[in-house]
């Protein structure tokens, strides 16, 4: 993995690591161009520790913590202060852990409310609450906060994961005003169909081609389409960039949706 240094100097922690997923492509792409990483992980460290392993390997600085972001908000805290304390600092935040479940409405519990909210929306404000002590002490930094497509747009039985991508991009923008004197920039990345191990361990009878011929780019997405968006944003070139989403999808999001039912057929024409 060839370096280069458009993030040299940069203290990133990244939570959510996985094996095959968004988080471990965005930590190996920081790492590729030059920062010092904190690898996350809630449960199994399998994929933080091959990413940790190949930083290593290629002569950089890295190091995996876990944290079960359901138990209580202090966990959030403490991952964040294990980063500060290896790292030496912190300037990048990537909230990118977060759980997808989906019920019908009426199958909706109070757990599952609990849980997807406590994961995806509370883990996230407070490692930013505390990541800021660490980024005022910096002189600034950025937070990148993963949301989804599902913030822009609904599908059934997602109603309670959607409303956690949308409180994101909510969040997102009112911090980004929030923290812009401390010169804190946050911003948002909305993947779309990104193609990770779940997929293919969860999803009945999954064919990928069928998924891809939804997208108009006409392919599914790769976690390594994220990480590069990622860097960008924790990166200088970026330091007028803050309060935004950036959909990552394809074109996803830009399609009207009857027209992956048309099966090629041409628009009607106006009157």
């Amino acid at each position: 993995m060839s370096r280069h240094s458009a993030l040299e100097g940069k203290r990133a922690l990244i939570t959510g690591v996985d094996r095959g997923g968004i988080g471990q492509a965005i930590a190996l792409e920081m790492a590729r161009q030059g920062a010092a990483v904190v690898c996350h992980y809630p449960y199994s460290d399998e994929g933080a520790a091959a990413a940790v392993a190949k930083i290593q390997a290629d002569g950089g600085t890295a190091a995996a913590v876990q944290g079960d972001f359901t138990q209580s908000a202090s966990v959030c805290g403490e991952v964040v202060d294990f980063a500060a304390d290896f790292l030496g600092g912190l300037d990048v935040l990537v909230n990118n852990a977060g759980l997808t479940e989906t019920f019908p409405l009426a199958e909706v519990t109070p757990e599952h409310f609990d849980k997807l909210f406590a994961i995806n929306v509370r883990s996230q404000i407070f490692s930013i609450q505390q990541a800021l002590l660490y980024m005022q002490e910096a002189g600034g930094g950025s937070v990148i906060n993963l949301a989804s497509v599902h913030a822009h747009a609904g599908v059934s039985d997602y109603a309670v994961y959607a409303a956690t991508k949308g409180a994101i991009a909510a969040l997102t923008r009112h911090l980004a005003v929030e923290l812009a004197q401390q010169k804190v920039r946050v911003n948002a990345v909305a993947p779309g169909l990104i193609e990770v191990p779940r997929y293919r361990e969860t999803i009945p009878d999954y064919n990928p081609a069928v998924f891809a011929a939804t997208v108009p780019w006409g392919r599914l997405g790769e976690p390594r389409d994220i990480g590069p968006v990622a860097a960008f944003l924790a990166s200088d070139a970026a330091e007028f960039i803050t309060g935004q989403t950036i959909y990552v999808d394809g074109g996803t999001t830009a399609q009207m949706s009857f027209v992956a039912h048309l099966d090629g057929q041409a628009l009607p024409a106006a009157e």
